[in-house]
């Protein structure tokens, strides 16, 4: 089994910056693609980044390129989102994501995987 807690989320102003957290742990914790997603009230929740556990390579759905950045520190079993120029659209609950599995279908596998509690990101215009 995987855990994962996700931090970092809270009230900002549009055009602000946010970096989320997400601690894995468990015994198979980070060997999985780890991604991120978000749901706002009433949609679906949908997939914003990904990075593969070995080769570190990213992947961003499009509406977020230049704007967020995922990235890890291994040693510390965390994985992060960098939010730049938020807007009020991003406004969301933000989910962590470990995957159990590892082919080329990333956001499939993570969506079948571990999940953790999410974390609120407000932004007001």
């Amino acid at each position: 089994q995987v855990q994962l807690v996700e931090s970092g989320g809270g009230l900002v102003q549009a055009g602000d910056t946010l970096r989320l957290s997400c601690v894995a742990s468990g015994r198979t914790s980070m060997r999985g693609y780890m991604g991120w997603f978000r749901q706002a009230a009433g949609k679906e929740r949908e997939f914003l980044a990904a990075i593969h556990p070995l080769s570190g390579r990213t992947y961003y759905t499009d509406f977020v390129k230049g704007r967020f950045t995922i990235s890890r520190d291994v040693a510390r079993n965390t994985v992060y989102l960098q939010m730049n120029n938020l807007k009020p659209e991003d406004t969301a609950a933000y989910y962590c994501a470990q995957s159990q599995n590892i082919d080329a279908n990333y956001e499939r596998r993570l969506r079948e995987g571990y999940w953790g509690q999410g974390t609120q990101v407000t932004v007001s215009s």
